[in-house]
């Protein structure tokens, strides 16, 4: 009998569609303090939403199975995907974030409020490499490394498309090249140093006929980031400008630019 926590490796090397592997992710508890954390958050609630039911489960991966382009985030917010269920729908991150895609020409509608709410993705696909809310959005190393086979499998489902990945943070950063590594990339060694605007170019394994990747590293599209001025939407809209254009995707350069996220940041 297979324990909680092999459940990732075992589930998803099994999955084989993007819509399997996200079925099978959110059964997963293999991380205690996680679902702990993700449970109580959804039990207790904020009071601003105390009238959602919160999803309080694993948050897939979003986007069409075919993407051409893969954002890389951090792991969902507790009162953000933690309650509508999808990634970077519901805080300030994914206003920031779906609004530059609109600008692109990359979205249907600029907002993300909750899973019914007609927004589409168009050749692009948002995950994370963390699919519970963690505590103070600080999710431990072991955390990440019994999350990455789900980030791992959604890769490999997505190898026949994708040309690109954005990774927004160091965390992310981090977590991504393992994850591209097992799911059949070369990365370059030694690994690039993460910093906003950094890009590598990830060779196909050996007799592997895939595209090589390109992968773009971003500031994280979090609030502290944007209200701080470390990253801009204009610094955003050049990285994912650059990223689709790269994964062949028809984006337009000179969309709108959306305003400032959110009120100054407060330690």
């Amino acid at each position: 009998m297979s324990r909680a926590e092999d459940f990732p490796a075992s589930s998803a090397a099994g999955a084989r569609t993007p819509a399997a592997l996200d079925a099978r992710l959110v059964e997963c508890r293999a991380c205690p303090r996680l679902v702990a954390w993700r449970e109580e958050t959804a039990r207790t609630k904020r009071a601003a939403f105390r009238d959602w039911t919160y999803w309080g489960r694993p948050v897939p991966g979003f986007g069409p199975p075919d993407a051409a382009l893969v954002i890389v985030g951090l792991a969902p917010a507790a009162h953000g995907a933690n309650r509508t269920g999808r990634m970077f729908t519901g805080d300030q991150a994914g206003e920031l974030l779906f609004s530059t895609l609109y600008g692109l020409g990359l979205t249907s509608r600029p907002t993300a409020t909750h899973r019914g709410d007609g927004l589409e993705l168009y050749g692009v696909r948002v995950t994370a490499p963390v699919h519970c809310a963690p505590p103070d959005n600080r999710p431990t190393t072991g955390e990440r490394d019994t999350c990455r086979p789900w980030l791992t499998g959604e890769l490999r489902l997505l190898a026949p498309t994708v040309r690109a990945v954005v990774v927004l943070g160091g965390f992310g950063w981090q977590a991504a090249f393992p994850a591209l590594r097992q799911a059949g990339w070369e990365p370059p060694r030694p690994r690039p140093a993460f910093g906003h605007g950094v890009r590598a170019k990830l060779r196909p394994g050996e007799g592997d006929s895939r595209a090589p990747l390109s992968v773009f590293g971003s500031y994280h599209v979090s609030r502290r980031n944007v209200s701080t001025r470390r990253l801009t939407p204009a610094m955003l809209h050049e990285v994912l400008l650059e990223a689709a254009l790269t994964a062949g995707l028809p984006a337009r350069p000179d969309g709108p630019l959306p305003g400032p996220a959110g009120p100054p940041y407060s330690p």
